[in-house]
């Protein structure tokens, strides 16, 4: 018995173990949340109502059929033809029936509604691409984010190491007189401040982890994301201008698909309206069968338990005609004649939005290549500048204080082409995915 537990622990303790070490990968990631994301789902079970419209539409072009029973009870009197008297006379009656109709001709507001339930769902697919896109892109930029953290925790790292052979070197060079004491409790004191900076770091990347583990909806116990080396091969843009970005984005971007069968649909409305003043014609049929059953005294009510038959049947054909509706049927009509006015203006509204963020986006993915490029540039000086204060450092000829000085600089550039770098990642495949390439890291 004991083995047997003291395996399931180690089973148990495994798989703790497996869990700690998952690491998310970006697809992983955004495939997830598009399956699981709250407001996802919520919008994906509009889609399906708005389907469930359609069906509904259809549904009354279809003729309908009802049927009815019912047993009813009479309880009085009447008078006896023969001898004049009152008497007591029930009844009894059943009654059963089944009717149909169709609408054959309603000023086509069937078609028009059929067809406007039909573009509500197309819209509705649209608008949930667009929510599915903007949480994809916030993934992205958050798992960017997170492997920015880990490169300037690394770089904080590295200056630790730098600074740990700086005090070794310093403490010979004390001992051996060539610097005097004070140099050695500067580069202590450095040190200190390069462990604090490592705990600012390490912060940094678990807030930026918390951030996207949220996104994801999650537990934030033990997430973490796979490292990729991110390298820059084409250090330039793609596009020379927006107006291809553009163009193409008008035909492909879920949001400007959505703002046109919205206008498609304001255009059907007001057909719907009008077909209000249209006549509109129904034919219905009817079957209906009962009797009724008459019982009294019978000793002196010589009609008690009497029994009526009927069956009947019933064929109508309905014409309504519109005459005046007191105003009503015209003020549907402008409502949808506004409405029309009111969705080209979204529409619009829809491409402006659209131009503006490519542009903005252009913008910022050029000035976020030439970063890149004066950091890579600042990197290369700052390297042989850091190389050649060390050396002179390791001679005793220059302070801890002026080595403090390039090595600083040295990490704060490190720092700059690390955030460089993924912004102009960003910024690219942001570029690409308004052009409609899916965005993938490689």
């Amino acid at each position: 018995m004991r083995t047997k537990i003291t395996q399931l622990f180690v089973f148990l303790l495994t798989l703790h173990a497996v869990g700690q070490e998952k690491k998310w990968g970006l697809e992983e990631m955004v495939t997830y949340a598009l399956q699981h994301n709250l407001s996802v789902l919520q919008a994906d079970h509009t889609t399906e109502l708005r389907k469930q419209d359609i069906a509904s539409a259809k549904g009354n072009r279809l003729p309908g059929v009802s049927g009815s029973v019912g047993q009813n009870f009479s309880f009085g009197s009447g008078i006896e033809p023969i001898s004049g008297n009152r008497q007591s006379v029930n009844t009894r009656s059943t009654n059963m029936g089944l009717n149909t109709s169709v609408t054959l001709f309603d000023g086509f507001n069937l078609k028009y509604s059929v067809l406007q339930s039909e573009l509500a769902y197309q819209a509705s697919l649209f608008d949930l691409q667009k929510m599915k896109d903007d949480i994809s892109l916030v993934i992205v930029n958050s798992y960017l984010n997170v492997l920015f953290n880990k490169e300037s925790l690394a770089i904080a790292k590295e200056q630790l190491e730098i600074t740990k052979q700086q005090l070794v070197r310093t403490k010979e060079l004390v001992d051996a007189g060539v610097l005097p004491k004070g140099n050695l409790l500067e580069v202590e004191a450095t040190l200190a401040n390069d462990e604090s900076a490592i705990v600012a770091a390490e912060n940094s990347l678990d807030l930026s982890l918390l951030s996207l583990s949220q996104i994801l909806q999650i537990p934030n116990k033990d997430f973490n994301v796979e490292d990729i080396d991110v390298n820059i091969e084409s250090v330039a843009l793609m596009y020379n201008d927006t107006d291809e970005i553009f163009m193409k984005a008008l035909e492909e971007r879920p949001e400007i698909k959505s703002a046109e069968i919205r206008l498609e649909n304001a255009e059907n409305s007001i057909k719907i309206a009008k077909s209000s003043y249209l006549p509109s014609l129904s034919l219905s049929a009817g079957i209906s069968t009962g009797y009724s059953h008459l019982y009294g005294n019978p000793d002196v009510f010589n009609f008690s338990d009497q029994l009526d038959n009927n069956l009947g049947q019933s064929v109508g054909l309905n014409l309504s005609i519109p005459i005046f509706s007191r105003g009503q049927v015209k003020a549907s009509v402008n409502r949808a004649l506004i409405n029309k006015e009111i969705t080209e203006i979204s529409l619009e509204n829809a491409k402006l939005t659209l131009r503006e963020d490519i542009e903005q986006a252009f913008i910022n993915a050029r000035g976020a290549l030439k970063e890149y490029q004066a950091a890579v540039k600042s990197v290369k000086a700052q390297e042989q500048a850091f190389v050649f204060a060390q050396e002179r450092y390791n001679l005793g000829d220059s302070t801890s204080f002026d080595f403090e000085q390039v090595r600083n600089r040295l990490a704060k550039v490190k720092s700059d082409l690390s955030r460089a770098k993924y912004n102009f990642v960003f910024r690219t495949k942001l570029l690409e995915f308004y052009y409609g390439i899916p965005i993938v890291l490689e």
